[in-house]
């Protein structure tokens, strides 16, 4: 173990995770109407409703796939008679399927903001680098899920324990520098993109409306005169007559 690897996997990460929250306060406090996504449906909506919904739900299910392979141990899932073999094949299925998605989704998105001129002008300079950036974390991570099926490396007990240790302030660098290449990858540019983060449209993800969620119903009330009341049946009306 050598001084890069202890500053790749035993420094750095730390380092963007400061970078990340204190950037996401700053960009906050001077750019708080800057949380959004810049959204340009007005200049094209048919490649943004099929894109757009591929990507962000299939970013869900990464994200989740993600937390469970990440902070679940393997000796938990031991615990509950999971075999091993059904979590590899469920994690293959549901990740590589998510991944697909997510892939698809932002190819959809990546080819509609180069084909349609004004979509491509309102793309920034922190897209131009961001844009790659993820496309890559995105790859290495699908590869990675789909070579599960020959390689006989186990992340979880690996990549799980080294990002395990992260948060107990004790980081076990061997367990990332030992890792697979496609594994280093992912992780390296997913905490370029973590740091790249609140200094990019990404930022809009602090400002999704979890909120409508719990919210109150809206209650409507018709402007203008008031309600015209409601007649009485015919008979009745007869038979009030003299």
């Amino acid at each position: 173990m050598n001084g890069l690897q202890i500053a790749a996997w035993g420094v750095l990460p730390y380092l963007v995770v400061t970078l990340f929250v204190l950037g996401s306060v700053w960009r906050y406090r001077h750019d708080r109407f800057g949380f959004t996504t810049r959204s340009s449906q007005m200049y094209e909506s048919r490649l943004l409703a099929v894109g757009g919904p591929m990507f962000h739900y299939g970013l869900l299910f990464v994200i989740a796939g993600h937390a469970v392979g990440l902070l679940v141990p393997e000796s938990l899932t031991e615990w509950m008679h999971v075999p091993e073999p059904l979590y590899r094949l469920n994690a293959l299925t549901v990740g590589g399927l998510a991944g697909a998605a997510t892939v698809a989704g932002l190819a959809v998105l990546l080819w509609r903001r180069l084909r349609v001129r004004a979509v491509r002008r309102a793309t920034s300079r922190s897209d131009r680098l961001v844009y790659p950036i993820l496309a890559t974390v995105l790859l290495a991570g699908l590869w990675a899920t789909l070579g599960e099926v020959e390689s006989p490396y186990d992340y979880r007990l690996g990549v799980s324990v080294w990002f395990r240790s992260l948060l107990i302030l004790h980081p076990d660098v061997p367990d990332m520098a030992h890792a697979p290449l496609v594994f280093q990858v992912h992780a390296a540019l997913a905490m370029a993109l973590f740091a790249l983060w609140p200094f990019s449209r990404l930022v809009h993800a602090f400002a999704a409306p979890v909120g409508y969620l719990v919210r109150p119903y809206v209650v409507y009330r018709r402007r203008g005169g008031a309600v015209p009341p409601v007649q009485p049946p015919a008979h009745t009306t007869a038979r009030q007559r003299p």
